[in-house]
């Protein structure tokens, strides 16, 4: 057992890590029931479907680019607790919108909750980071952060499933559910009070345009940033490309997209618990860049495996049948694959952003990276977009992620050997 599983018995731990559990969960089992619902009961064509998923992605990860700032303004500002509790109670207003947009089939109605739930987490996100270091011991931050990660991975897994196997109708009640008891976890976060006093600043674009200056000026915290908002632009494409991917090289049902998504997210959460046994509480960046260069290594072979994929049976393969494919193992290795060397990249790098600033600006920080971190994963979707409508295969454009994990390999040496 790794010692920082004893930090969810502690009630400076627990209840933030329900609290952000549950928010996660809810996120992935609306975005994904609006996805496979639109993808494989509203449209018929590659070029639609994919572009659907991009612009559904692209919504929900908007207004991270818009309201980060000020998230992290707000944070540092205030009790970070109570901020949380206000935002668990707006999370039960949107997902009723979201229910509504179910029930009545109003995919406009449902974006619009998507739209919020992406406002409702580029608040919280800054918060689930920057309380960590005042409520955990130094030596504790990186057992910490990686079992958020994991946490928020095992979530998407949960959410992910739950959103393709989920009747819409049924997906409707639960959203409601899930913040109901989300709103009662966050009830018991201990006090996190701000310790400078800070001016809001409303102009959301100068606030923004600002906070990203004063934080990129700081070599580790610029090369970190860009090594994480290169990671999230793949994961960005890879969320984009995976529906219309399966339905249309796999030939398959939700059920085995959800599966996908599955173990790519519980793939990133036994990469955390990995990479935190590995550096035994150190915060460094020494493993980064050979796990992102395994993580192209195993997008490769995932190109081989698609490329010559041929259907299971006529029409769509429920998941029982796509597993009976001697091909299936190998397409479930390499997603694990991709997604446990990208679980080793990426925590550490969080860490460092948690703990290389004084904890009166770890908000403003988590929030400065979220800023870039949604402009590189817009980008990527918007670019994953483009390169399939030139006319480029769903499995070719996968040679995109290649590359990009190469860039993100780049900075996390640079940042090693700044800081390690």
């Amino acid at each position: 057992m790794i010692p920082s599983i004893s930090l969810l018995g502690a009630r400076r731990f627990l209840p933030l890590f329900v609290t952000q559990f549950l928010g996660a969960f809810n996120d992935n089992l609306f975005k994904n029931a609006l996805i496979f619902f639109v993808t494989y009961s509203v449209y018929n064509d590659v070029g639609a479907e994919t572009t659907f998923s991009a612009v559904a992605t692209g919504i929900f990860i908007l207004p991270f680019f818009l309201f980060s700032a000020l998230a992290g303004e707000l944070a540092d500002s205030h009790d970070k607790a109570a901020i949380m509790r206000t935002i668990k109670w707006a999370e039960i207003g949107i997902m009723i919108v979201g229910a509504t947009g179910i029930f009545l089939e109003l995919t406009w109605v449902m974006l619009l909750a998507l739209f919020a739930m992406g406002v409702h987490s580029t608040f919280f996100g800054p918060i689930k980071y920057a309380v960590l270091p005042q409520h955990l011991a130094k030596h504790e931050v990186l057992g910490g952060t990686g079992l958020v990660e994991a946490g928020t991975y095992v979530a998407i897994l949960a959410g992910t499933i739950a959103g393709g196997l989920l009747h819409p109708h049924h997906a409707a009640i639960a959203v409601i559910g899930v913040a109901v008891i989300g709103m009662l976890a966050a009830r018991s976060i201990p006090p996190a009070p701000p310790s400078v006093a800070i001016k809001i600043d409303w102009n959301v674009l100068r606030s923004s345009i600002r906070l990203v200056r004063a934080t990129m000026h700081v070599r580790r915290l610029f090369l970190a940033i860009v090594a994480i908002s290169v990671f999230w632009s793949i994961a960005a494409m890879i969320a984009v490309l995976f529906p219309p991917l399966v339905k249309n090289v796999y030939f398959a049902e939700p059920s085995v997209a959800s599966s996908f998504l599955a173990v790519f997210s519980i793939g990133i959460a036994i990469g955390s618990v990995i990479i935190n046994r590995l550096l035994k509480g150190e915060v460094s960046a020494r493993y980064a860049p050979a796990s992102v260069l395994a993580m192209g290594g195993f997008l490769i072979d995932f190109w081989f495996t698609s490329r010559g994929w041929s259907p299971v049976v006529p029409g769509l393969a429920d998941l029982p049948t796509f597993l009976r494919d001697p091909g299936a193992i190998r397409v479930f290795f390499d997603l694990a694959g991709i997604s446990i060397t990208g679980g080793m990249f990426v925590v550490p790098l969080y860490a460092f952003l948690t703990t290389i600033v004084d904890q009166s600006q770890t908000a403003r920080t988590v929030a400065a990276n979220n800023i870039v971190n949604s402009g590189a994963m817009v980008i990527g979707s918007v670019g994953i977009l483009g390169v399939t409508n030139l006319g480029i295969e769903l499995v070719n454009a996968l040679w995109v992620l290649v590359a990009t994990a190469t860039v993100s390999a780049y900075a996390a040496w640079r940042l090693h050997q700044a800081c390690d």
